[in-house]
């Protein structure tokens, strides 16, 4: 029977469980973090050019815009931060000019306040297009481009609204190094434990479940009325020629859709999907940290509560950064664009 004592282990957590899964774990997918914020910067920095050049005419390109530009905002801001972490891998004694938690903690939560962002306009781009699948005649006229527009301000505004209090929690402070008699800047919390509390369970817990939830209903609702529809065709297909042509007409399906209709529906789902997967491990180790108190930091299983962080920390870089597949294989208008901009 494994025992545990942090008074005594708290410096050594080679002594704890899960060290060498953990040590494996952030050998592999710390070092591939500035890897993909490289390319997930460079990915929606030409989201936005392809966007900008085909006009932003309807909600579904705004909700794309907006999108593109909330992944670019976060991983400029969470660069830092992994680049540091791969640091403290492979130079774990290098001398940092200044404050080491200027990088790791500065820009760590608004950087996440626009992951969150990013996280409200993939449930609103989910819930508009499910609603318009489901009921077209209802909804097809209601999510117009000015009223996307609020509401993706609306969003943005909930988003720094409810990261605020975890955002207002650090304060600079001077530091003494009793070695060397010198003084230095660095990050100070006040009043951390409720409001880390509080961002635990609201934003960390609550919230990407509400959003996951969502997501998962759209997802299923969408599949489900597609499936429904394409019986409704092979019904028709095996009508007289007459009836047949009616219902095909320019292309349309039986709700009057088009086939870059389809394609746009096709797309949204594939981003909910992408949002979905990359949710799980964040959602599983944020809701067993508030069951479990040893699955947290300095605590009995910190060693797997840093692997899950770490692999939820490499979905979030993924899935801000992986998008522009989508859109060039859906968007025939992206993809006429996109290759233009290569000559």
């Amino acid at each position: 029977m494994n025992t545990f004592n942090s008074s005594t282990t708290r410096y050594d957590p080679s002594s704890w469980p899960y060290f060498e899964e953990f040590t494996l774990a952030i050998k592999i997918l710390r070092p591939c973090g500035p890897a993909i914020i490289l390319f997930g910067f460079l990915a929606n920095l030409t989201n936005i050019v392809v966007f900008l050049k085909a006009g932003v005419k309807d909600n579904v390109t705004a909700l794309l815009l907006s999108l593109s530009v909330s992944d670019l905002t976060f991983l400029v801001l969470i660069a830092p931060s992994a680049c540091t972490f791969v640091i403290l891998i492979f130079a774990p004694q290098w001398s940092y000019p200044f404050y080491r938690g200027f990088l790791e903690e500065m820009l760590y939560w608004p950087a996440y306040t626009f992951y969150d962002f990013s996280s409200y306009i993939s449930v609103w781009l989910g819930v508009t297009r499910c609603a318009c699948v489901a009921m077209p005649l209802q909804f097809k006229s209601v999510f117009t481009k000015a009223r996307t527009v609020r509401a993706i301000l609306a969003l943005f505004i909930l988003a720094v609204c409810l990261r605020l209090p975890v955002m207002s929690m650090f304060r600079l402070a001077w530091r003494t190094d009793p070695h060397t008699n010198s003084s230095s800047v660095h990050l100070r919390r006040e009043n951390s434990e409720s409001i880390v509390r509080f961002n635990d369970v609201f934003n960390r817990t609550s919230m990407p479940w509400i959003n996951f939830i969502i997501m998962v209903t759209c997802v299923v609702v969408i599949k489900i009325k597609l499936y429904q529809a394409s019986l409704v065709r092979k019904s028709h297909t095996s009508t007289p020629a007459s009836d047949s042509k009616q219902t095909t007409a320019e292309g349309l399906d039986e709700q009057g859709r088009s086939s870059k209709d389809l394609r746009v529906i096709q797309s949204v789902v594939l981003i909910c999907c992408i949002f979905i997967a990359s949710q799980l491990p964040f959602l599983v180790y944020s809701t067993v940290r508030l069951i479990n108190p040893d699955f947290d930091v300095l605590r009995r299983l910190q060693n797997l509560f840093f692997i899950f962080t770490t692999l939820s920390r490499t979905c979030s870089y993924l899935n801000a950064s992986v998008n522009i597949f989508v859109y060039y294989n859906y968007n025939s208008k992206y993809k006429a664009i996109f290759l233009s901009l290569l000559g």
